[in-house]
């Protein structure tokens, strides 16, 4: 199976996906385990595109730095069953931050490719963020 899928690589041109998500994030502690709902515009009622999973932990001393490991896990019609996979570094207090994009699964597979993140809104009572993730991914 594996040969049979080697011997096809070659013969796919790669795709060229652009996607906008926006991550509903509640802080939980100094390292944090997260599910939160994906959705297509920044309002919380907006449509559902699935889930953001991982986790998170503080890795910088002098400003707030995150390593983040996070999974797009996708429910909706298009994307359904489709996961993408970043792992990087989230430096969170800057205005733009780029992670890389290492893997995915269903649609996505083979994928490599940048999530760009901006804090759309934060709210200091509650600690609730919301993250635009632009995201660019090679995948066959």
């Amino acid at each position: 199976m594996i040969e049979s899928w080697y011997a096809k690589l070659h013969q796919v041109k790669p795709k060229l996906t652009r996607l906008r998500l926006y991550s509903h994030d509640t802080l939980l502690g100094l390292v944090v385990v997260f599910d939160n709902p994906l959705t297509e515009e920044p309002q919380p009622s907006s449509r559902p595109m699935g889930q953001a999973q991982g986790f998170y932990a503080s890795a910088r001393l002098e400003s707030l730095g995150l390593v983040m490991n996070m999974n797009f896990v996708f429910t909706n019609k298009i994307y359904n069953g489709s996961t993408l996979s970043i792992l990087g570094r989230n430096a969170a207090m800057e205005a733009y931050c780029e992670m890389p994009i290492v893997g995915g699964s269903g649609i996505f597979w083979l994928t490599h490719g940048v999530a760009m993140a901006t804090t759309h809104s934060f709210n200091a009572t509650t600690s609730d963020v919301v993250v635009e993730y632009n995201i660019i991914a090679m995948h066959y």
